[in-house]
């Protein structure tokens, strides 16, 4: 028993150690004027004063296309980059990202980098080289005060660090924006041997571009951005060592030099220089959480999910869903199949269990599906297809990529969301979300008609039998299809769900 007292006794010790640093002192800054000159703002100025007061959006449906516009935005900035994501890999992608960065900052460029502490474990060091540079400053969001020992802030503070900032945007001289669901990762960029992400971005330029801007400032400024050096110290001369690989050339394996060599061939920088990058133009909207969510200080009225009810309205003819982990509780099945009575044609796609990469939260949809499918809901679930090397198929439901990560959806063949919000409990009521609402009908109904042509061959169409029972309508290339009565996954991960399915978990989902 000593030894069990004793383990407990220093793992309060240390985690009392650790306390977040006091943030007096700390300096705000704000985003660049949105009238301040440059290239970028040139080559985009004519499209916009002529389409005012709307905004324009550009797709990013495949992953290199999402790559090549973070880069193009990186290089053409020339006063300021404001970056925010929830997840940065140290990666192939997430290093010539970084890279990108520093040779901006050579230039003069002012670089803010505001990351979620949840997912930058081990790689502290290569964040205070880049922190280094009198031009760049890295903070933290929420972050964990022990650095070496993360997992004790679960034990000591979970009621905080529970709650994490999910918002994933790139901007360059507050003239271009990116928004959507995609972090910055090999998985998210076609690149790896790995899961790969289906998933779907958007760049704005024009008036939505100042409104993130100004939300950006608003996290950048919260009570829970913490500058990097007040948590890290890295010894400088650490710092400038690891520093010097941000000169150094892309790394050298072959498939890194694929990777370069495919998203350098992509027009679209070159494209939106010349200011000929085909925008489609509608009044789009930005949606986000106040960052005092994660201090469980924020009004209800002002979250998402309310700000989405209001811009978006409720469904009078149609709701195409596309969401990678779908969680739907008992009040949103009672909402959709409420919708389905008034005539709603309710669709929604999201991984099976096989394609899943979080099988926890598929433990909290799972128990759903009956019920949904009973009041008339059309549930469709991605199949676990294998990637080939190379670029997938544009779209999202891309032939060649194994995993869903978009999180979008269309009402009425109308109005449109491109965004990080997932519709389960967590980005309802613990994460802070942000993302678009764009009034388009051509863009909504090209997400409804991309998606329903491509359904049969990439996805299973649930059904419920008489008994009640769920089945998975399998439906190949040649247009056979087949019925399976076993959720179409390894036994392990069925096992594992259904047991996660008995836990208390859904509301942490």
């Amino acid at each position: 028993m000593k030894p069990l007292l004793g383990w407990l006794g220093l793992t309060a010790l240390l985690a009392g150690c650790q306390s977040l640093p006091s943030l007096e002192g700390r300096s705000d800054s704000e985003r660049l004027a949105a009238d301040t000159p440059s290239s970028l703002a040139a080559a985009i100025r004519p499209q916009v004063e002529a389409q005012q007061p709307l905004s324009g959006l550009y797709t990013l449906d495949d992953g290199l296309s999402a790559f090549a516009a973070r880069v193009a935005l990186a290089d053409m900035a020339e006063h300021s980059l404001d970056i925010q994501y929830y997840i940065w890999r140290n990666d192939t992608s997430g290093r010539l990202m970084i890279q990108h960065l520093y040779q901006a900052a050579e230039r003069g460029v002012r670089v803010r980098v505001l990351l979620d502490d949840n997912n930058t474990a081990g790689m502290d060091k290569l964040w205070a080289a880049l922190d280094m540079h009198p031009q760049v400053e890295v903070r933290l969001f929420n972050p964990f005060a022990n650095r070496r020992w993360r997992a004790l802030g679960y034990v000591t503070d979970f009621k905080r660090l529970n709650r994490r900032m999910h918002n994933k945007s790139f901007t360059a001289d507050n003239q271009a924006t990116i928004i959507g669901g995609r972090n910055i990762g090999d998985e998210y960029f076609d690149f790896g041997d790995d899961t790969l992400f289906i998933d779907l971005d958007v760049l704005a330029v024009g008036p939505v571009v100042d409104a993130v801007s100004a939300d950006f400032d608003r996290y950048w400024n919260s009570a829970s951005a913490y500058p990097l050096d007040t948590l890290v110290r890295e010894p400088a001369h650490i710092a400038r060592k690891t520093q010097r690989l941000f000169n150094g050339a892309v790394p050298a394996t072959k498939k890194a030099q694929r990777f370069t060599r495919a998203w350098q061939d992509s027009p679209l920088g070159a494209d939106l220089q010349a200011g000929r990058l085909p925008f489609e133009w509608a009044q789009i909207e930005l949606v986000s959480d106040d960052p005092a969510k994660v201090l469980d200080k924020a009004a209800e009225q002002d979250s998402v999910l309310m700000r989405l009810d209001e811009s978006m309205g409720t469904p009078q003819r149609s709701l195409w869903l596309v969401s990678p982990y779908f969680v739907p509780t008992d009040n949103g099945v009672a909402a959709l199949t409420q919708l389905v009575q008034e005539g709603v044609d309710v669709h929604v796609l999201t991984n099976s269990l096989a394609a899943t990469d979080v099988t926890l939260v598929h433990s909290g949809y799972a128990p759903h599906r009956a019920a949904l499918l009973h009041g008339g809901v059309q549930l469709y679930e991605l199949k676990p297809i294998q990637h080939s090397r190379g670029r997938r198929d544009r779209g999202l439901v891309g032939s060649s990529a194994s995993s869903l990560h978009a999180k979008t959806f269309a009402i009425d063949g109308e109005r449109l969301f491109v965004g990080s919000f997932n519709f389960d409990p967590r980005s309802a009521h613990l994460n802070t979300e942000m993302g678009l609402v764009i009034h388009s009908p051509s863009l909504a109904q090209n997400l409804s008609q991309s998606v329903n042509e491509r359904l049969a061959e990439t996805a299973y169409r649930l059904e419920r039998t008489p008994s009640g029972k769920v089945v998975w309508q399998d439906t190949d290339e040649h247009g056979h299809t087949r019925t399976l009565r076993k959720e179409p996954a390894p036994w392990w991960r069925r096992l594992l769900a259904r047991v996660a399915s008995w836990l208390p978990l859904e509301q942490l989902l």
